[in-house]
């Protein structure tokens, strides 16, 4: 059953719910209070990449991933399109040649692609302001993506396991 196109279009449209619920409820969480610096955001729908990646494959990921951009875009507007595209892009593709290297964990991926995302958005910024100032940010980022990765793989190792006892 798991392999039927139907039951693979029914978990992504589930998947991609999940993620665009996740990434509008994360509009709500405080942040700025602990972390104040702009930009720095948890990245809960990425678990749902992740999910999606080692459930389902790349080609599913990435399908996800552009339309859970697509959906959230309604929410945020055009540039938040072009930052989440660039970012999510990137970072699912370092994800997956990560994977198939098959000598990084869970957390090197996810930590990978969370560093990829935000160099992603720097460089989106970058075209849309036409400076290369906005670069003098990206370690701040890089610092706050490994730290947010790292919860990342956390939350999706132990989907992950659950979601495999639940299939078997």
């Amino acid at each position: 059953m798991k392999n039927t196109l139907s039951y693979k279009i029914a978990l992504s449209a589930i998947l991609i719910a999940m993620a665009a619920a996740l990434s509008y409820t994360e509009r709500f969480i405080p942040l700025g209070l602990i972390v104040p610096l702009p930009g720095i955001k948890l990245g809960l729908a990425n678990v749902v990449s992740m999910f999606a990646l080692f459930f389902m494959g790349f080609k599913s990921a990435f399908i996800i991933l552009v339309l859970r951009c697509l959906l959230t875009s309604f929410f945020g507007g055009f540039s938040s399109l072009m930052f989440s595209l660039a970012g999510g892009i990137m970072a699912v593709l370092i994800m997956e040649m990560l994977k198939r290297a098959k000598i990084f964990s869970i957390y090197g991926i996810s930590i990978g692609g969370s560093v990829m995302h935000v160099t992603g958005q720097v460089l989106t910024s970058m075209v849309i302001m036409k400076s290369h100032y906005v670069l003098s940010y990206l370690p701040v980022l890089i610092i706050s993506a490994v730290v947010t990765g790292a919860l990342t793989a956390l939350i999706s190792a132990q989907v992950l396991k659950r979601m495999e006892k639940a299939v078997k």
